[in-house]
């Protein structure tokens, strides 16, 4: 995926490749921790940023469940402190932190937001922000097939319907990204910037600042 920005020769490329998951709290802060750095440094470097799949929980539910009592089961009465914590961060970024709706597997996101790189690679970024958008701030379930289709339909993309009507679509290529980008990490978000630096976690903005420094020299 290629962030919005006019390319010239004067400005170095930063590639940026991030492996997250759709029901990842972090890796929404995580983006829009990237977003400011991206935006202070956009005079300075063309970016192009692509997604790949991460799987917090593979065996996740493909029916939705309840996102309270799914996260009770597996944390226990932790999930409330939890719970409270992202509210909070989620403030401090201007965000609502919804706990209500539906959570479960998460693998037709990844299959929409692999669509999306391939039919418009300069949509993918817009599209994962929407999906975060709905799953975390709306109480959209992120494996409601209407829900992914509206979201592709509001960045643009057209076909999702029909691409993921077919269970198999994109199955393979979602595997293959899994296998390369993300087999050798245990969380995310994980990013691996111009492929020698690398940061985990929703760092601050000016940690990928110097992140983009370094990958650049």
């Amino acid at each position: 995926m290629a962030e919005s920005a006019s390319y010239t020769g004067s400005r170095k490329l930063i590639q940026i490749d991030v492996s997250s998951d759709s029901v990842c709290p972090w890796c929404f802060v995580g983006k829009k921790n990237l977003d400011k750095a991206i935006e202070a440094s956009k005079d300075q470097y063309n970016f192009e940023i692509h997604w790949r799949p991460f799987f917090l929980d593979p065996s996740a539910p493909k029916d939705g469940v309840s996102k309270k009592e799914f996260y009770r089961q597996k944390y226990g009465n932790r999930y409330e402190g939890m719970f409270a914590r992202m509210s909070e961060i989620f403030k401090g970024l201007g965000l609502e932190f919804d706990t209500a709706g539906l959570t479960g597997n998460s693998l037709d996101s990844h299959r929409l937001i692999h669509y999306t790189g391939k039919q418009a690679p300069d949509k993918q970024h817009k599209l994962v922000e929407e999906l975060f958008i709905g799953y975390f701030t709306q109480g959209k379930f992120i494996g409601d097939r209407e829900f992914l289709v509206e979201t592709a339909k509001k960045v643009g993309i057209e076909g999702a319907e029909e691409f993921l009507s077919d269970p198999n679509n994109g199955l393979t290529e979602v595997k293959e990204e899994l296998a390369k980008y993300s087999r050798n990490i245990t969380g995310v978000p994980n990013y691996t910037i111009n492929g020698k630096v690398k940061l985990s976690g929703a760092q601050p903005p000016e940690t990928f600042q110097s992140a983009f420094k370094a990958a650049s020299a």
